[in-house]
């Protein structure tokens, strides 16, 4: 169990330190070549582990279109909208921005899927709101122009809440390798017309520190934090994982401002508290579930 654990924490901590990394990529490159070639990078790696582990890549046709959707809503929006939030905004403040995606997830689940939201995920989702408005109330004037890059950021999250919200459709018709290689194969199809156009400045990626990066953000984006949490997945309950989502802000704080050289000022302290509050309120598991 205990490895389990590390396992999802370690898949969110990951997800949480690609706010930098990501925040770093898009000062130097297109967003959209960024996220085309991140997308490529995946699909060279999940080819061969789909084939090894799950023994095909085959997919039905009514199957398909449904990942092309989670195609372009969660990987290429949310990849956009991150990126060039990042141009706009802090990885610090990018991170609280994401800790609102399970209460926006229970949200459309509420109005799109017309499932019953409790008592307590209606508290996150007014926790996040708060979180989200203070953010961006206080940064509406600054010269910086966080208050934008928040905003395409949260454009960014409702895009991978969609993605959720499509993958229930799918939940245990597709294995999840194969399923991730096809989104990725379709994410760089969507991608691939707007990144055509900068694609002179892939030499850029002569330089080796930023070529590092960019196999990074996609190995560990893309591959390795989806192996890290279904593997942890397989012995721990759902709603018991969604706890350890709360690493996703928490290392991206830390990163920001260790590695960055961001600040951490009273208004990330009170973000940081109202986002975490609505996080582990949408995603503490419930008496006698867990």
């Amino acid at each position: 169990m205990r490895l389990a654990w590390l396992q999802l924490a370690t898949a969110m901590a990951l997800v949480g330190a690609n706010v930098a990394v990501a925040k770093l990529l898009a000062q130097a490159l297109p967003i959209p070549l960024i996220a085309c070639l991140r997308c490529a990078l995946a699909c060279l790696v999940l080819w061969p582990l789909a084939r090894a582990w799950e023994g095909r890549v085959t997919v039905a046709p009514r199957a398909l279109g449904n990942l092309w959707w989670q195609a372009v809503f969660g990987t290429a929006l949310y990849n956009a909208g991150l990126l060039a939030g990042l141009r706009h905004t802090s990885a610090l403040e990018a991170g609280l921005v994401l800790a609102a995606l399970p209460a926006v997830v229970g949200l459309g689940s509420a109005l799109w899927l017309r499932e019953r939201l409790a008592p307590r995920l209606w508290a996150a989702v007014a926790l996040a709101s708060c979180g989200m408005a203070g953010l961006t109330l206080a940064r509406a004037g600054a010269a910086d122009g966080s208050a934008l890059g928040n905003a395409l950021v949260f454009a960014g999250l409702c895009g991978e809440a969609i993605y959720v919200l499509l993958a229930k459709r799918l939940a245990g018709q597709v294995p999840v390798i194969t399923a991730s290689l096809w989104m990725q194969v379709f994410s760089a199809l969507v991608l691939l017309p707007f990144a055509l156009p900068g694609l002179g400045a892939v030499a850029a990626l002569a330089d080796a520190r930023l070529a590092g990066l960019l196999v990074l953000h996609s190995l560990t984006a893309s591959v390795l934090c989806l192996l890290l949490w279904y593997s942890g997945l397989r012995r721990v309950p759902a709603g018991v994982a969604g706890v350890f989502t709360a690493f996703l802000p928490a290392s991206a704080a830390v990163v920001a401002v260790g590695v960055l050289g961001e600040a951490f000022s009273v208004l990330h302290a009170v973000g940081f508290a109202l986002m975490l509050g609505s996080l582990l309120l949408a995603t503490w598991p419930e008496r006698g579930r867990g």
